[in-house]
């Protein structure tokens, strides 16, 4: 079955044509658009349909922000993108739209060992629900329900819920965002601008400014990248700092979406940025705060951690749901 996946962002649209048997995917076609070029998905879609007359007659695609009654309207873009609307107006049998962390969680299912990189082994029979949460551009959570016999994926906006400081260094921390935010979330510390909030907080904590060069390359471009650089590259002990901190709270956060989820199956971080600090995440700091959960720390550690490590994951994902959740309900 041929079926066209989309991972649709706010800074790229990602869209390819797969053909599927069972959870072997084989891909015929991708292209890659800048999203902020285009005025809405269906221009896309347009362009990428005339390239290529796969037919497909099932398509799903993984959107950021939260898809109500198969509808979505963007968080980075000012796009509002319809399910129904899109299969009547370029000839789909169906369409489906999903949370791009739910498409995600559904991708895991197309993954091989190699795919990952295991922080935590956990108990060696885990079983039972599962947890993925992913920094990236912004923080994204969803869970996946153990029915017995596999995994259900689930929706969730937890990056978005309260961010709680624990020690004296994180309550200055959160002092600090709520002068620039009415809401400071999880996902205001964990995530590409979290680590830039991060570093902007300990400049102001220890009363220091960034070196000259530094603050070329942060003005220059992906701030964020420039921090996590010089960090690695042992080239400023302030980025170092400010990438240890975001570590253990990526931990943190981590292991508080694992509680809620009683992910004893498995937790998952995803997103672009943990297989370029996989480095810092094998250190102490990510597990330390992962397990610090006091009488819940037992049940933390039979818990396996994984860092995905295929860029392609959000792609498998709507095309495993094309084809067992749509096409499977039209047979």
């Amino acid at each position: 079955m041929r079926v066209l996946a989309g991972d649709i962002g706010g800074t790229k649209t990602a869209l390819a044509v797969f053909e599927v048997e069972g959870t072997m995917l084989h891909p015929l076609v991708r292209e890659r658009y800048v999203s902020g070029d285009y005025e809405s998905l269906d221009e896309i879609l347009r362009r990428f349909m005339e390239l290529h007359d796969m037919d497909c007659r099932y398509a799903c695609f993984g959107i950021a922000g939260p898809v109500r009654k198969q509808r979505v309207e963007t968080t980075n873009l000012p796009w509002r993108v319809d399910a129904p609307s899109l299969s009547s107006r370029l000839g789909f049998r169906g369409v489906s739209l999903l949370n791009d962390l739910e498409a995600n969680a559904w991708g895991i299912g197309a993954l091989q060992d190699g795919d990952f990189h295991v922080l935590h082994p956990g108990s060696p029979d885990a079983s039972g629900n599962a947890a993925i949460i992913s920094a990236g551009t912004g923080l994204g959570e969803a869970g996946l329900f153990w029915d017995g016999e596999r995994f259900r994926p689930f929706a969730s906006e937890g990056g978005h819920a309260d961010f709680a400081p624990a020690s004296d260094l994180e309550i200055a921390l959160l002092r600090h965002l709520r002068r620039r935010y009415d809401h400071v979330s999880w996902e205001r510390v964990v995530s590409g601008m979290g680590l830039v909030n991060i570093f902007d907080f300990l400049c102001e904590h220890r009363r220091v400014q960034p070196a000259s060069w530094l603050a070329e390359e942060l003005r220059g471009g992906d701030a964020a990248s420039a921090i996590s650089g010089a960090a690695l590259g042992g080239r400023c002990e302030l980025c170092s700092e400010a990438l240890d901190l975001f570590v253990r709270l990526y931990g943190v956060e981590a292991g508080n979406h694992a509680l809620k989820m009683m992910a004893t199956g498995g937790v998952f971080i995803g997103g672009g940025i943990a297989p370029k600090i996989l480095e810092r995440l094998t250190g102490p700091a990510f597990l330390q705060g992962f397990h610090a959960k006091g009488r819940m720390e037992s049940l933390m550690r039979t818990m396996p951690v994984k860092v995905i490590l295929n860029d392609q994951t959000a792609l498998f994902g709507p095309a495993l749901y094309a084809a067992e959740i749509l096409a499977g309900s039209s047979a």
